[in-house]
């Protein structure tokens, strides 16, 4: 397991890490609550502290605005970041305006991870996803371009990759998408999980 004793873990993005946590406070009610009560009852002994910062509707733009407020301030040892989804969605709702252009998304992210990496922190990179099998639909080819971008920074930046959309590819070989989310993206208790073990076998959690 990658944490050591006392270390903070900042987890922060859009809606799938906020997950209702101005109702649900701290860690809100999906994978950070998960995890963190995970990571509590194997590791007690760490004395591990988890921030969830995550904010509904964030695209990069909002997360850059926000950045030094919500992640940076906390000087967190570990930083988990999920963020991509709104800026592939909004192409397809009634806001085309709003999406982020593939270039801009990754100037973003590598603008937000230098910055992290600056004040010392370690980077944990979760892939954007789609709870959709067939690779050709639009909005599913759109978020393989994205979470290729992730892929390639978390390589370029030593990062953790955790590869949320192949956890569940793999699920999604036995189930259909309504099994974890009603429309494909924020998910239910079960989808959850999906994205809270992929996360634990990333960082080396064993039971």
């Amino acid at each position: 397991m990658i944490f050591s004793t006392g270390q903070t873990i900042l987890f922060i993005g859009d809606s799938i890490t906020d997950a209702g946590r101005q109702h649900a406070p701290p860690y809100g009610d999906g994978y950070v609550s998960l995890i963190q009560a995970l990571l509590q009852a194997r590791y007690p002994e760490l004395g591990l502290r988890v921030i969830n910062r995550g904010v509904s509707g964030d695209t990069t733009r909002e997360l850059l605005a926000r950045w030094e407020r919500d992640a940076l301030a906390e000087q967190p040892d570990w930083l988990s970041l999920l963020i991509g989804i709104n800026d592939v969605w909004r192409s397809f709702g009634a806001n085309p305006h709003a999406a982020v252009p593939l270039p801009e998304y990754e100037a973003n992210l590598r603008s937000l991870l230098g910055s992290a990496r600056e004040r010392g922190a370690r980077l944990i990179l979760m892939t954007p996803y789609m709870i959709e099998p067939e690779r050709s639909v639009p909005m599913r080819r759109q978020m393989d371009w994205y979470g290729a971008v992730v892929r390639r920074l978390a390589a370029a930046m030593e990062a953790v990759l955790v590869d949320t959309q192949a956890a569940f590819d793999a699920v999604l070989r036995h189930t259909p998408p309504e099994a974890w989310a009603t429309d494909q993206i924020h998910p239910n208790r079960a989808g959850h999980a999906v994205i809270a073990l992929a996360w634990l076998r990333a960082v080396g959690f064993s039971v």
